[in-house]
């Protein structure tokens, strides 16, 4: 397991990887099988060598072929393009240049495709985030209707759906599957269980606040946690009680619009988003057609419980994270954890495991094991029961309608590949992004779990289906994405207020609604904006927007670590 686990300085660097086939057929297969699966798979070696030959039967007829896919630049994609692509060209003649990039980046060229129909890449690699997107303007070949179609003679018959974990997310209101995903993380809260579990520590913060250290539930426990741990001496440094980032960047955006207003409860009850608004605030109707963002067409972005949601954000910012944070973005700073002086961080993605379970870190323990657990993260004073507790991620193989039907075919081969039974094991002891029930269950994972912190208790319980991407209430993923960061950024830098800044977002968000229902693009599901009201009538009005508390501070409540595994385990 030590050798798959192993990170080069050549691959944590790599931007692209193109394979380059010197043959195609089973002796390369057996050379990847060796090198790099082994026993690291839940399929027998008879049972992978006989998936590999489809695939190299399969894709006999794009030998030759050159194919270009593209993915955001994480330890899942990384093991991709430096490990499988090669071996997959190797085995099948194809030959694949798999492009690292930043998220912001892969959505930026995807909207250049959709808008312009030049086939930029054959596939993206892009989250499930975009099915609203996907699903309203038919631009994405569904995966249901290729599978049956086009596709039919290069879909792998091994490929088994019901084992995947993640396809609710990639699937529209119409049933249909419009993503494959290829790897999978959820947002949750992680913690210094050593430092927690401390019993000087312990008492030291009961005396002070009057009940018990421990996982926080609310937000109200979280903030007191946050105030108690900052400033402290703990091994010789200086210790935070959170850690965010907060630069004007892309990956500002998605520190919010993965759940942050849902799980202050600015939404509604329900899942897998809350309808009729979602967690970007957006109320649909019915017929999931976009009515509004703002409070005064019915909708929740600038609401009570948002604002509260981004002053939050803001205060512990400034007030409990290591100064540095406020100048970093997403990808800056989820290394500083691992570093040794934080306590905790309520907004932690468990894409970051692998990069904090290394040997030698001041979070691991000499035996192996981490400092630090992961569990939960608290919901804020709006939230109620039923509401969203969590964002997942599903990165996912996405085909456009404008790549050429031969291009998308051996795309497809290579998307499948990815993701197959023969290789997820192994590629998930790597990446630690699980999207298999199969690889969940493996024993290896069984017998690494206690170096994990919870992940593998986690991804076993059927809680982790409470988390959840974002929906279908979106109406265009890239255009209205990118307002968020913007004005997310001005709140951050101070230069609104979270009031101000949230009144421009919900503006801007229904500016482009307005635009895509003169233009007409997305047919009877686009949207169709209410008339603007008082905001008092839909604060009246059962469900979200939801009316200000007047106390946004609450009751803290905490509870222990093993309690919260006990749930999960049974």
């Amino acid at each position: 397991m030590n050798r798959l686990l192993r990170t080069s300085t050549a691959l944590a660097m790599a931007l692209t990887v193109t394979g380059s086939p010197a043959f195609a057929d089973m002796d390369a297969a057996i050379a990847f099988l060796d090198e790099h699966i082994g026993e690291m798979s839940v399929l027998t070696r008879e049972e992978q060598e006989a998936e590999l030959q489809w695939f190299i039967e399969a894709a006999e007829p794009f030998q030759g072929m050159t194919i270009n896919v593209v993915s955001e630049t994480l330890t899942t994609h990384e093991w991709e393009a430096s490990v499988l692509a090669p071996a997959f060209s190797a085995m099948t003649g194809i030959n694949v240049t798999h492009t690292l990039i930043s998220e912001g980046d892969v959505v930026e060229r995807l909207q250049t495709q959709l808008q312009t129909g030049e086939n930029v890449f054959d596939m993206y690699i892009n989250d499930a985030d975009l099915i609203g997107t996907h699903w309203r303007y038919q631009q994405t070949r569904n995966l249901t209707d290729w599978m049956a179609g086009d596709g039919a003679s290069v879909t792998n018959p091994g490929l088994d759906l019901d084992d995947f974990i993640g396809t609710s997310m990639a699937t529209g209101p119409d049933g249909k599957l419009y993503q494959l995903p290829v790897q999978q993380f959820a947002n949750l809260y992680w913690f210094r269980y050593d430092w927690f579990n401390d019993p000087e520590i312990q008492a030291e913060f009961e005396a002070e606040y009057g009940y018990p250290l421990g996982v926080p539930v609310n937000w109200s426990a979280y903030e007191d946690i946050a105030a108690f741990f900052t400033g402290r001496e703990i091994d010789g440094q200086t210790v935070y009680g959170h850690m965010d980032y907060g630069r004007r960047d892309p990956s500002l955006g998605w520190r919010f619009t993965d759940a942050w207003l849902s799980m202050a409860g600015a939404s509604d009850l329900g899942l897998p988003n809350g309808v009729p608004i979602d967690e970007w605030g957006i109320r649909v109707n019915d017929n999931f057609q976009p009515v509004g963002s703002c409070m005064a067409r019915g909708g929740a972005t600038n609401s009570p419980a948002a604002v509260y949601s981004i002053e939050k954000y803001v205060e512990w910012l400034n007030e409990y994270a290591p100064p540095a944070a406020a100048g970093m973005n997403f990808s800056e700073s989820g290394p500083v954890p691992a570093q040794g002086n934080i306590a905790q961080q309520i907004f932690w993605y468990t894409a970051f495991t692998a990069d904090m379970v290394a040997d030698g870190l001041p979070v691991v323990n000499e035996d192996g094991t981490p400092k630090w657990r992961m569990a939960p993260s608290p919901h804020g004073t709006y939230w109620q029961e039923g509401m969203k507790v969590g964002y997942q991620d599903a990165g996912s193989a996405t085909l456009l309608e404008s790549t050429p039907v031969d291009r998308a075919q051996a795309a497809w081969l290579y998307g499948q590949f990815i993701a197959s039974k023969t290789v997820d094991v192994a590629k998930s002891h790597y990446g630690l992004t699980f999207i298999r029930e199969s690889t969940i269950q493996h024993d290896s994972f069984t017998e690494r779990a206690p170096r994990l912190g919870g992940l593998v208790e986690f991804y076993r319980s059927p809680e982790r289906d409470l988390w959840t991407d974002t929906g279908f209430n979106v109406p265009d993923y890239p255009r209205l994405a990118q307002l968020w960061w913007q004005n997310i950024g001005d709140a951050s830098s101070g230069a609104r207020t979270a009031q101000e800044a949230m009144n421009a977002l919900c503006d801007q968000q229904e500016a482009v609604m307005a635009r895509l229902e003169r233009a007409g693009v997305q047919g009877e599901f686009g949207p169709a904006l209410n008339d603007p009201q008082e905001e008092s009538y839909w604060l009246e009005q059962p469900g979200a927007p939801w009316p200000k508390l007047d106390d946004e501070k609450g009751e803290p409540l905490t509870v222990a670590y093993d309690e919260l595994i006990r749930r999960w385990t049974e």
